[in-house]
């Protein structure tokens, strides 16, 4: 009996102990796929970098740095939200060059209370890409910074349909430079023939405390007049499956081409490739002149079947192929939802299968229509591998604004494979950091490889970036050099350009910096918050308010401006339902 009772009780100890490991394992937090934390740091594709460069940009990697608090409020903090600035948070005022902001607050997890799905997100099945947020970066450990350019705004249009619906976008949707490049800065043109203008100015942040500037670079396009432009050839390739019924999608992808069928000339050329369960063409290459005929086949598409996007790409490239206009702009024009659920539905194994058609000179551009079942990762990629741009049209006046006002700028292009490189200056700036452009990255010592991919630009397009910089107390001189290198589309001729940024050029005080810098500034602003970006310094959507009225002022009729500042107020009263 004592032995069965000595058994009984090692059983039941051992039984505790089992027990007392799986609840403990039950309760230890487990890390996301999508935490952002993982990749806050991440500067792209900058791995072929030194390690020393990453933990110099850290701010656990610096003294200064470590001994900021590290905001950790609970779970359902707004970080965009409406409350006061923790004193704790400010910037610190020493002079330190390894002196780093603090990290921002982690992302909410809150929604607003508008009958959420049972998953708590509004829309089903919608997928982004998380390409993290760029570091700090020492300057004496690497004093370049080298991107493609990009005149992509599908982020800015995706962020509208979601505050249309009474929601804040998902954070993992924001992409900081399709907010800044939806925009007209006003940038002077080009002169002495040259294709591009570079524009720089430097002033105090407005957010990151004694110490911290925000330098803006921008890069205006040579406008050309529309009768001007190169004779086109556009291929429609066109999403007719059953998820294009939703929301009357199919219908506005009709109205939105209409739109620019009205446009074009009569030695452009049109044709139309239809994708569902399987594709078709229903329209060969057909002249402009012939609107009628287009007309009619766009207004006959009917939503069925399933997606299978390569098949419609397949005999929309094979079109494309046959119609090639030599020395004009040859396009293929994508409208879907993005979602592809049938035939090939990787996104790398459709940019192989098309390499060789955009490297002839076919252009990708891809158009997004509709909110739930959309896959926004698969559109701006096939784009930005197809050497074309992507656009989210959310509202008729979008449509109007891509394919009528800026139509010659959507098909002409005046730059191929364009990069900028910005060198800073060690002994003026000790840290920097580019706002935005993560999935962009170009490597330093592919500034002059012309063999590598960049950006296309068209005409009249603008490019702008923002960085935050850490100046050296008291230096004096250059800031930083500016250098945007970019093939000619109709030769092999590569154009280089330089200016230079100076110290003298700085703005002594943000209240004396140009409209235009506060404008791009309150953008980039707008959307760190929205992205919960670490370094967004504590400030809310209320200040950024503020400081796009202030903007506005020189821009009082520009109705892209007020309807940024009524989009921040819509918001902002979001959040603070939150």
């Amino acid at each position: 009996m004592k032995r069965r009772n000595s058994i009984l009780i090692a059983l039941i100890i051992c039984l505790t102990l089992v027990l007392t490991a799986c609840g403990g394992a039950a309760g230890t937090p487990t890390s996301s796929t999508t935490d952002r934390s993982n990749t806050a740091n991440q500067h792209s594709n900058r791995q072929n970098k030194s390690s020393e460069n990453s933990a110099a940009a850290s701010p656990a990697a610096s003294p200064a740095a470590s001994a900021m608090p590290q905001a950790s409020p609970p779970p359902n903090t707004v970080a965009a939200g409406a409350a006061a600035r923790p004193a704790a948070e400010a910037p610190a005022a020493d002079s330190s060059r390894d002196a780093q902001p603090p990290a921002a607050h982690p992302r909410p997890t809150a929604r607003p209370d508008r009958s959420p799905r049972p998953d708590d997100e509004p829309y089903d099945s919608t997928f982004y890409r998380n390409y993290g947020v760029n570091p700090f970066v020492d300057t004496l450990e690497d004093p370049r910074s080298t991107f493609a350019m990009d005149v992509d705004t599908a982020s800015y249009g995706v962020m509208r349909r979601y505050l249309a619906d009474g929601y804040l976008p998902d954070p993992d949707s924001v992409r900081v430079e399709e907010y800044l490049n939806s925009f007209n800065y006003r940038y002077p043109q080009p002169e002495d023939g040259s294709m591009f203008a570079v524009y720089t100015e430097a002033a105090p942040s407005p957010f990151g405390g004694k110490g911290y500037d925000m330098v803006q670079i921008g890069i205006q396009g040579r406008t050309i007049q529309e009768e001007d432009r190169a004779p086109a050839s556009l291929t429609f390739v066109i999403d007719v499956s059953g998820s294009m019924e939703r929301e009357e999608r199919l219908e506005t992808v009709k109205q939105a081409l209409a739109l620019l069928v009205e446009q074009l000339r009569a030695d452009d050329q049109i044709g139309i490739v239809v994708y569902g369960s399987d594709a078709r063409s229903i329209l060969p290459p057909t002249s402009g002149a012939n609107k009628g005929r287009i007309l009619s086949a766009i207004d006959e598409l009917q939503p069925s079947g399933s997606t299978n996007v390569e098949a419609g790409l397949d005999i929309g490239f094979a079109q494309a192929e046959e119609a090639f206009v030599p020395d004009g702009n040859n396009m293929i024009l994508l409208c879907s939802d993005g979602v592809a659920n049938n035939g090939v539905t990787d996104p790398e194994t459709l940019l192989q299968t098309y390499r060789r058609y955009t490297s002839q000179g076919i252009k990708l551009s891809t158009y997004g229509f509709g909110m739930g079942n959309f896959n926004d990762e698969l559109m701006e990629r096939l784009a930005d591998a197809g050497n074309g741009i992507y656009s989210y049209i959310d509202t008729l006046d979008e449509a109007e604004r891509v394919f009528v006002h800026n139509l010659t700028g959507t098909l002409q292009l005046i730059a191929r494979d364009a990069k900028i490189q910005v060198e800073f200056n060690p002994d003026v700036v000790s840290h920097y950091r580019l706002i935005g452009y993560e999935n962009r990255d170009v490597t330093d010592q592919d500034f002059r490889n012309d063999s590598v991919d960049a950006g296309e630009v068209g005409a009249g397009h603008s490019v702008t970036a923002l960085y935050e910089i850490r100046r050296v107390p008291d230096a004096t001189g250059d800031i930083a050099t500016v250098r945007i290198r970019y093939h000619q589309p109709d030769n092999s001729k590569i154009i280089e350009e330089t200016q230079t940024l100076r110290s003298e050029d700085r703005r002594a005080s943000f209240g004396r910096a140009s409209g235009r810098f506060k404008l791009a500034v309150s953008v980039a602003q707008y959307a760190e918050l929205l992205r919960h970006s670490r370094w967004f310094q504590g400030s809310t959507l209320d200040d950024v308010v503020e400081l796009a009225h202030e903007a506005q002022r020189d821009f009082e009729r520009d109705p892209d401006v007020t309807e940024f500042i009524r989009l921040l107020e819509t918001a902002a009263s979001l959040a603070r339902a939150e």
